[in-house]
């Protein structure tokens, strides 16, 4: 090989090794915190009109705070729901329950 061939190929595995020494892997990713869980009140219990009614707010309620629910929506559905609370409040339970089936329905709940 000729010199400056040579000294080519010599600065060039040189250029390349500093390189490979200099380049670094990617800087570590600092780990993002997961938000945490929306704390959710224990839900109504018991039978009847009453709990079935505001274990469906409840539930309305927190969708709309986590966001899987839009405001103007829970806002509609809040309002069908309170027209079931008042029949229920008024002893209306078959019309209550009635209200509440088709406001759940309506929203796609179950």
């Amino acid at each position: 090989m000729s010199a400056p061939l040579s000294r080519a190929v010599l600065i060039a595995a040189l250029g390349c090794s500093l390189a490979a020494c200099q380049s670094s892997a990617p800087p570590p990713v600092a780990p993002v915190a997961a938000a945490p869980a929306p704390a959710i009140a224990p839900l109504p219990a018991g039978s009847g009109c009453g709990p079935s009614v505001a274990r469906t707010q409840a539930i309305v309620a927190a969708d709309v705070r986590t966001g899987d629910l839009s405001d103007a929506v829970g806002k509609r559905f809040g309002a069908d729901l309170d027209k079931a609370a008042q029949a229920c409040a008024a002893g209306r339970e078959g019309e209550a329950t009635s209200l509440l089936a088709a406001a759940k329905a309506r929203y796609g709940y179950r």
